[in-house]
């Protein structure tokens, strides 16, 4: 690996040579034994595969890209985008070439994914708590940068006890959360004990501030807004006690919060902070935010709750699809279709239907008012109104898909589309490898 590089570009480039065969689902039966390569130099288009599948959009992906790099750029934030939506290094490289200052995970296996792939900026969005990890942790080479969150002092204790006797020190970030959320500390005085104790820890130096602002709100309606500003506003309030405690440990420390909802909010209320330190004496701040599911988006949860949805203001595109076969029609009204909770994402709204077609990659016309009404492990149900509709057995539907998050981790393998729009160029441009 090149020193300078954010990401083995080498490794990436191998994932080419890897053969594809009957352990990935989204590969023809045609297409088995050839590598990757192989298989996008035949260009192979949509109709050569077969359903349940999901796509991506290579417009949409590298638009989303695009969109909040530049974003980014303008406000003057980092992005450190959440990898654990794709787990595709692929995905990841797009990112990072775009100025990415490094990419987030969420669990040591991923982290060790990362590593694997040779990347160099990574942070942790959760406390380490295993041994074996934390000591991990702490082997990796100099030229690495690992962040990981503190919400206790009990996790002081687990890393103290894991690196008793070592000179090893982890770059850790107290982590602020709310009643009702997920993890951190519950209050700002917690935090600053906790802070404390970093600082007294001859294994720990305290370079930031996290917090997930996503876990206490679900709507851009005003309570939802009112609960993420609030919460926002008590870790600016928490950077400042550390400031003026003078607990951190770094010369340039980083505020970071910010899912694929509210970074809008995340910069208008943490940006005041970003600060280069020079007319006090006192550390640089960075605001980072871990955006990680706007690469993707989709025609579901994001699409209603995204800041760029909420402004009207050049949207994220969905970049993904699903495509499933009518195998059962046995009464008016209701369709069975083969993909199902193993396939695609249903935690977060249902696939929606969007157009149907005799074949996968032919014609389609747009699917008016139907609806999947539920799920089982490989069907969907799909109602829809007879007078007006008609279905038959093997007729291809388009659906589009909520919450990218849930969607990737179902599939090895996934097709990348020219162009997801029937009569468009729907030749395969590449193959998104995952590592769940």
């Amino acid at each position: 690996m090149n020193t300078s590089e954010a990401i083995s570009a080498s490794a990436v480039a191998g994932l080419a040579e890897r053969r594809l065969d009957w352990r990935h689902k989204a590969v023809p039966a045609t297409a088995n034994g050839a590598t990757h390569a192989d298989f996008l130099a035949a260009e192979h288009t949509l109709a050569d595969l077969q359903t349940p599948l999901l796509t991506l959009d290579a417009g949409a992906l590298h638009g989303n890209a695009d969109r909040l790099a530049e974003w980014c750029a303008q406000h003057g934030v980092l992005l450190a985008p959440h990898g654990k939506t794709t787990m595709s290094p692929q995905l990841w490289t797009e990112q990072l070439n775009r100025g990415a200052w490094g990419i987030t995970l969420a669990n040591f296996a991923q982290l060790r994914v990362a590593r694997e792939f040779g990347v160099r900026n990574l942070q942790l969005a959760n406390s380490l708590t295993d041994p074996h990890a934390i000591q991990w942790v702490a082997s990796q080479p100099a030229d690495t940068t690992i962040l990981s969150w503190i919400d206790s002092l009990g996790t002081v204790d687990v890393i103290n006890r894991a690196l008793a006797g070592s000179d090893s020190v982890l770059d850790v970030l107290v982590e602020l959360g709310a009643h009702g959320g997920r993890t951190g500390a519950r209050s700002v005085d917690a935090a600053l004990e906790i802070a404390q104790a970093i600082s007294e820890s001859p294994n720990l130096r305290l370079v930031g501030v996290s917090g997930y602002e996503g876990s206490l709100a679900h709507t851009a309606d005003d309570a939802g807004l009112a609960a993420v500003r609030g919460y926002l506003a008590a870790m600016r309030l928490l950077h400042e006690e550390l400031l003026a405690a003078g607990l951190y440990g770094a010369s340039k420390v980083i505020i970071t919060a910010g899912g694929s909802a509210y970074f809008d909010d995340v910069v208008t209320v943490l940006s005041p902070a970003i600060s280069t330190g020079a007319e006090f004496g006192e550390p640089a701040v960075d605001l980072m935010i871990r955006s990680g599911a706007y690469i993707i988006h989709d025609d579901g949860f994001y699409r209603g709750i995204s800041p760029f949805s909420r402004e009207g203001d050049q949207p994220f595109t969905a970049g993904m699809y699903g495509w499933a076969r009518v195998v059962s029609q046995t009464e008016p009204g209701l369709a069975i279709l083969d993909a199902g909770k193993r396939d695609l994402p249903f935690d977060e709204g249902l696939p929606e239907p969007q157009l149907i077609g005799p074949s996968l990659g032919g014609p389609m016309e747009p699917l008016i008012g139907a609806e999947i009404t539920s799920v089982n492990d490989q069907h969907s149900f799909m109602t829809y109104d007879a007078n007006t509709t008609t279905v038959n057995p093997g007729d291809v539907i388009r659906l589009g898909l909520s919450h990218p998050c849930t969607a990737f981790d179902k599939w090895t393998v996934i097709p990348v589309l020219a162009d997801s729009a029937p009569g468009s160029d729907q030749t395969v441009v590449n193959l998104i490898h995952t590592f769940f």
